[in-house]
């Protein structure tokens, strides 16, 4: 199997950072006319990590990031751009990806965020490779996918509680061999369910200021078939379209990692695809789902195992609100691990 020349853009480093407060579907049950046994049917989550009130995106993003730089062996200086995937910020703006810059005593360089909701750790990885491979005086990229769900959810609401989760998930972006590292990407849009999944509060349209406090639009609003038949459809089919780009056949993709929003629909996907769950890792069961953190932090998790191998053919998909999808195709090198938190 040849998978072209590449770009020689490699993940080097990878780190992740959980919230503190870990919270078992027994807890969370308490007060709600659901069950542990329906959200583990239903889900196949346990547990989710919730953050504490004095925690903020940036610590965790900040977290993620430093373990993430120590296992790629780079400091604040190497660092020539930085992108923030999420919709859960510290504030509407400035943007998380200047704190994180801040708070790491980065100089210069370029900072964006990225909010392709779910999908946005994987399309934040195209968009940092992509001026990586425009632009040789970009040294290395670090790219974080950090999600504070909770500060979005009606606790009342079991469609939605019982799913989020917040945590943090860091790569180092850097420079490799021709051949390694991605190879391809594809992403697709279907907005035909653009109102399926939101948070309208805060936005141009639903302004903080004037609404004399909180009101049902802050809080997640969720349609979970609508997700449900958006995925099936759409994600193994961008999943194809990156591997086409890359020349590269579904059977000889030799690791999968995938948003982590429910581990039926992974299990029905994988499936659909041909594959089994051997060639995939998931988490979603232990950490529920951490949003745009979610592909970085099983992707750190996964590392930490040893669970991809230097050469692997890897591909990282996800299924954002919108809705929006993103599948890249990877040559993985050797990558040195980031802890995790």
């Amino acid at each position: 199997m040849s998978l072209g020349p590449g770009s020689g853009v490699c993940i080097t480093g990878v780190g992740h950072h959980l919230a503190g407060v870990v919270e078992e579907n027994d807890a969370l049950c308490r007060g709600l006319d659901i069950t542990p046994e329906w959200i583990l049917e239903k889900t196949g989550i346990k547990r989710r990590y919730i953050a504490a009130p004095e925690d903020s995106a940036s610590d965790f993003a900040v977290s993620a990031a430093r373990r993430a730089m120590e296992g790629a062996g780079v400091t604040a200086e190497d660092i020539d751009l930085i992108v923030a995937a999420t919709f859960s910020g510290d504030y509407t703006f400035p943007p998380l990806s200047a704190k994180i810059h801040k708070e790491l005593g980065v100089k210069g360089g370029q900072i964006f965020d990225l909010q392709a909701n779910c999908a946005g750790f994987v399309s934040a990885l195209t968009a940092a490779s992509d001026r990586m491979a425009a632009d040789p005086s970009v040294r290395n990229a670090l790219v974080i996918g950090v999600e504070l769900n909770s500060r979005y959810i009606d606790r009342t609401n079991a469609d939605s509680v019982i799913y989020h989760s917040d945590g943090a998930g860091a790569a180092v972006l850097s420079r490799g061999a021709p051949g390694a590292g991605i190879v391809a990407s594809a992403f697709h849009t279907d907005s035909s369910n653009y109102e399926a999944v939101r948070v309208r509060g805060g936005g141009s349209s639903f302004p903080a200021m004037g609404r004399g406090g909180p009101a049902a639009s802050d809080a997640m609003e969720l349609n979970g078939l609508a997700t449900w038949k958006q995925a099936i459809t759409h994600l193994p089919a961008t999943v194809k379209a990156a591997c086409r780009k890359a020349d590269v056949e579904l059977a000889d993709v030799d690791f999968f990692v995938f948003h982590q929003a429910n581990w039926n629909l992974i299990d029905y996907i994988v499936r659909k695809m041909g594959a089994d769950l051997s060639r995939t890792y998931t988490n979603v069961q232990e950490i529920g789902n951490t949003g745009a953190a979610s592909v970085a932090i099983a992707l750190s998790e996964a590392v930490d195992r040893d669970l991809i191998k230097p050469g692997s053919t890897v591909v990282l998909a996800a299924v954002g609100a919108g809705f929006n999808f993103g599948a890249s195709v990877w040559r993985w090198a050797p990558v040195n691990a980031g802890r995790g938190a």
